[in-house]
Formats: C-alpha cells, sequence, structure tokens
C-alpha cells in the first residue's frame, strides 16, 4: 500500500485510537484521519466510574498516548466534528462543518451512547447519566453537595457510581427491575455477592419496579415515583440503565445492523472497504461460535489491532474471550476488585462452583454447562486470568469438587 492512501477512523475513544496505533505499528505508512465530535483527545472510559471519579487520579491518567503522539506519528487527529454521512459510492465521509474527506478504508468506532428514561421529567436539572469527563465531572460535583442519590438501573455502571456515592457519604436507593444486582450477566448465584456488598455499605435496593415518574420542582429533580406508586426522595437522580450502540451512520449507508454493526471474525462489514470495532462492533467470535457485541474496556483495546490488520488486507480474526473487570468499594475494607473472563447466555449454565470464602469476597466463581467451564470471575484473587482461559478454551469437563477445592491447583485441572 502506497503513501498516497488515506485510512478514516469514525470515533476518536480508545478504539479509534487503538486503530490509528494500529496502523502505524504494521507498517501503514498513508495518512490516517481520526475523527471525534469530543473535544478532547482520546482517553479511556472505566476511570470515569472508578478512580477519576473518585478522585484518586487526575484525568491526565485517562489519556491513550500523550499529546504529541498523534502529530508524531502523522495521524490527523480532528476534534469536535462529527461525521453525518457515508457515502460508500464515492467512498467519503461528510462531517459537520460541511467538509469531505476521501477514504480508502474506514473504521468505524463510534462507541455507544446512554439509554434515555422514557418517562415524565428525564430532562430535568439534576438528573445524571454517564458517557463522557463532562458527565464524570458533572456527578462528582453532584455527590460533593448532595445528601440523597436514586440511581436507576443496577448494571457496572450503576453499581460503580453507587459506590462512589457512599464513600462520599451519600444515601444511595437503587431502583432495579429485576431482582437481583447483574441477575443478566451473573445469574442469582453470583448477583447475590453484588447486592450483600452493597447493602453492607449502607445501599437500599428498590427490586422488581421501575421508575414511573422524574419528580421535580422549579424544573429540578427531586426523587422518583416507582411503578408501584412509592416516592423515593433525592437531591439527584443517575440513570443507567445501559447503553445502545451507536449505528447510525452505518444504518444510514446501508450497512447491516442489529445490535450494533454485524462484522466478521476479522471485524469486516459486508463493503470490504469498512471495518468496525469496540463498543459499535457486534462480531462473530470463533471461540464461542456466535455473533457477540461487547460493551467493555478489552474490546476497545484489543480489536483495533485485528481491524487494522483487515484494513491492510491481511489474515485477522478476533478470537478473545470477553473480559471486563469492576472496582467496588476499597477491596482492603471489604469492598470487590474482580476480574471476569469468558461468555455465558442469561441462564446458559447448569451451575456456579465457588473456590474460596464468598463470605470475605475473596473467591473465584466458576459457570459450568455439563461439567465445561464457560465463564470464570476472581475476586480479590490475583494472576489466575491465564489458567481460567486455558479452563473455558479447553472445553474438556473438569470435577466439580476438585475445582471447589482450594488445595487443587488450576493448572492440574487443565491438565487432567
Amino acid at each position: 500500500m502506497g503513501d498516497s492512501e488515506r485510512f478514516v477512523i469514525v470515533g476518536a475513544g480508545m478504539a479509534g485510537a487503538k486503530g490509528a496505533e494500529a496502523l502505524r505499528a504494521l507498517g501503514f505508512d498513508g495518512r490516517i484521519a481520526l475523527l471525534g465530535d469530543e473535544p478532547h483527545r482520546p482517553y479511556e472510559r472505566p476511570p470515569l466510574s472508578k478512580d477519576y471519579l473518585l478522585g484518586k487520579s487526575g484525568f491526565d491518567a485517562a489519556y491513550v498516548h500523550e499529546e504529541g503522539w498523534y502529530a508524531e506519528n502523522r495521524v490527523d487527529l480532528q476534534l469536535g466534528v462529527s461525521v453525518q454521512r457515508i457515502d460508500r459510492a464515492l467512498r467519503q465521509v461528510e462531517l459537520s462543518d460541511g467538509n469531505r474527506i476521501d477514504f480508502d478504508k474506514l473504521l468505524l468506532a463510534t462507541g455507544a451512547h446512554p439509554r434515555s428514561l422514557p418517562v415524565p421529567g428525564a430532562d430535568a436539572e439534576g438528573v445524571l447519566h454517564l458517557r463522557n469527563v463532562e458527565d464524570s465531572d458533572r456527578i462528582k460535583r453532584t455527590l460533593a453537595r448532595v445528601e440523597r442519590l436514586v440511581v436507576v438501573g443496577a448494571g457496572w455502571i450503576g453499581l460503580e457510581v453507587t459506590a462512589a456515592a457512599r464513600t462520599a457519604g451519600v444515601a444511595v436507593t437503587v431502583v432495579e427491575t429485576a431482582e437481583l444486582p447483574l441477575l443478566r450477566v451473573l445469574g442469582p448465584e453470583v448477583a447475590q455477592v453484588f447486592a450483600d456488598l452493597h447493602r453492607a455499605h449502607g445501599v437500599e435496593f428498590r427490586f422488581g419496579t421501575a421508575v414511573d415518574e422524574i419528580r421535580t420542582a422549579g424544573g429540578r429533580a427531586t426523587g422518583v415515583r416507582l411503578t408501584d406508586g412509592t416516592e423515593l426522595p433525592a437531591d439527584a437522580v443517575l440513570v443507567a440503565i445501559g447503553v445502545d450502540p451507536e449505528v447510525s451512520l452505518a444504518a444510514q449507508s446501508g450497512l447491516r445492523v442489529q445490535n450494533g454493526v454485524l462484522v466478521d471474525a476479522s471485524l469486516r462489514t459486508p463493503d470490504p472497504n469498512i471495518v468496525a470495532a469496540g463498543d459499535v462492533a457486534n462480531a462473530f467470535n470463533p471461540l464461542l461460535g456466535k455473533q457477540i457485541r461487547v460493551e467493555h474496556w478489552a474490546n476497545a483495546l484489543n480489536q483495533p489491532a485485528t481491524a487494522a490488520a483487515a484494513m491492510l488486507g491481511r489474515d485477522a480474526e478476533y478470537s478473545e474471550l470477553p473480559y471486563f473487570f469492576t472496582d467496588q468499594y476499597d477491596p482492603d475494607a471489604g469492598g470487590i476488585g474482580m476480574e471476569y473472563l469468558g461468555h455465558v447466555d442469561p441462564g446458559g449454565y447448569d451451575r456456579v462452583v465457588f473456590r474460596g470464602d464468598v463470605a470475605a469476597r475473596e473467591f473465584i466463581a466458576f459457570w459450568l454447562d455439563g461439567g465445561r467451564v464457560l465463564a470464570g470471575m476472581n475476586v480479590n484473587v490475583w494472576d489466575v486470568q491465564d489458567q481460567l482461559k486455558t479452563l473455558i478454551t479447553s472445553g474438556t469437563a473438569v470435577d466439580p469438587d476438585a475445582l471447589a477445592d482450594p488445595s487443587t491447583p488450576l493448572n492440574d485441572l487443565i491438565a487432567r
């Protein structure tokens, strides 16, 4: 490929920045345009609900690259500009400022956006969401001045902000339509661990109900009314009911869209000139044998190398197991530091095996189906990811009793 070619990356988050980095690492010497609608150079999002929100780290620690990296690597980083349209026939993107940019190859790294709550009062002052650094700053300022917070949604973001709020001394009530937090992701056995964790830190849960209205006075949120008629007073409301992949550009251009941009294992769309990576990509995973879209940091970090190889016309396949992590409260003071590896569909397992002390929140949980390990989650136990990956990818049945026995090394189970 010649140096006259131009590759365009739409989305200047982690996936977009890592895509540019991977292209240069793989020897691409052409032009790269990295387009982002935020005013900041690419940054990682996990700190927004973790250390940055807690004040443990500054925002500088979240940047993907040093400020001079883009110029040094001849990456045309354009910030504060959005792509309005993709013209696949002309191979151009049309920008919000009216300019058009030609591309030879295009990487879609458009990410996802938070779902809004379709109820009266959802646009009131004091109703919060979390997606970008301005949102995190707003939440941080709010936690410093309020006494009561209602969190709508007991997923990862909702629980991490809940932990930050309780650490700041704010009273928190979490409203969740399911019967436990993270129930769809973890199942009831492990979801109960998170319910117990937050209750131990003074959090009140309202399960099996939803928000019917956000109550307001003078344009500001003053609480919520639930579908069961309960009124919960609050000084602010965080809406954390999940995200939707940002597929509007792909859909307008006629690409296949279904819970994200549909791509194959190489992250290619049916258009040979367009690939997708990160939160927006619904990719075929060869290890799992199906399409899957993962909304976690590891995909944004690792998928772009495969996408870049595909853009360069090389054989490429993304076959990593889904991975995510969370930190909720201080692990040294009854909190949780956790990593999860693998994938389990809701109800797609027949038992959970625990190894270690669940009550002390120092254990590994394994999701099994027919004796095969589908996923593993290490809580306040470290340096076991390699063993978990081998257990999962081997596809062989293990003895559940040996799996539960901490005196049996995980490597011994792998060797059997």
